[in-house]
């Protein structure tokens, strides 16, 4: 399971270095691909080892071809999807349309998600951070007691 946030940088090929701590990981599967994609809620980017995206491809292909919003997260979510590899010196290559749709810049951060990464551009992870504070705390306000059974 992928948790935690780490400062990446996007090379000038457009690469990115995983963490040593995650290539044991991504890498099990005996070299099978990694699965990137946008993400359909974010301004960031969803890298998901593959046996995790099989799961994703198992619920997308359940969702309808008719009902143009469950078209849309298809196409979006397909559509952008693209295998990449994690090469010999521990990198993934970022394909153009996505490091455009996320804006990634040179500075970056790779944020655990559980079954999958976040690939987030700094300065719109910075945003999602305040926002998410913001969100709690109005939250907490609202609904003191059921955040109290998260408290640590």
């Amino acid at each position: 399971m992928f948790r935690g946030a780490s400062s990446i940088v996007l090379d000038a090929k457009g690469r990115i270095a995983i963490p040593k701590r995650y290539r044991p990981l991504l890498c099990a599967e005996d070299s099978a691909p990694l699965v990137l994609t946008v993400d359909i809620h974010s301004p960031c980017l969803l890298l998901y080892p593959l046996q995790a995206w099989s799961a994703v491809e198992q619920k997308l292909a359940r969702l309808s071809d008719t009902q143009p919003s469950e078209r849309a997260v298809k196409r979006l979510l397909l559509g952008y999807a693209s295998d990449v590899e994690i090469d010999r010196m521990g990198r993934v290559l970022i394909p153009p349309p996505l490091r455009q749709f996320a804006s990634l810049d040179k500075q970056l951060m790779l944020v655990g998600q559980l079954n999958k990464f976040e690939i987030w551009s700094e300065q719109n992870w910075q945003s999602q951070i305040e926002a998410s504070h913001a969100a709690v705390e109005a939250e907490a306000f609202i609904d003191n007691q059921r955040l109290q059974e998260f408290a640590l």
